[in-house]
């Protein structure tokens, strides 16, 4: 639930310092130089909503992390990794460019709760292999 109320933050954030207008401008210029990758651009509003509905299910699949379903454990992993690097790459943009840059304002929240996710997920399953070999 950390990281998922740490994404809703950093949603917030880029909502309110325009990412839209450095990301699609910076899509169409990636599109020019290679144009076989899919990078999608976004309005406003199908953008949010598409980010709102992932901090939606994010919440949801918390009530299995509390319940320590072992499979979530495959989930956090990947998400943890990525919502690190999204921290990363938000900072190196900012020093690229000499500007703090959208969203930049919610990064350390984002990069703390990365870090969580992935440790609790960690412990989650040097448990989860405990008990499977029969230690408690």
């Amino acid at each position: 639930m950390a990281l998922a109320l740490c994404v809703a933050v950093h949603v917030a954030d880029e909502a309110m310092t325009g990412f839209l207008n450095i990301y699609n401008p910076t899509v169409r210029a990636i599109r020019v130089r290679l144009p076989f990758l899919p990078i999608p651009t976004f309005t406003f509003r199908i953008w949010l909503a598409l980010l709102v509905a992932g901090v939606i299910l994010l919440f949801a699949l918390s009530v299995f992390a509390y319940r320590g379903v072992a499979w979530i454990v495959y989930l956090a992993y990947p998400f943890g990794i990525l919502m690190l690097f999204n921290g990363v790459a938000h900072l190196a943009g900012s020093a690229f460019m000499r500007r703090l840059m959208p969203g930049v304002y919610s990064v350390p929240l984002l990069l703390a709760g990365s870090l969580y996710l992935l440790t609790m997920a960690r412990r989650m399953r040097l448990a989860t292999r405990g008990v499977a070999e029969g230690r408690t």
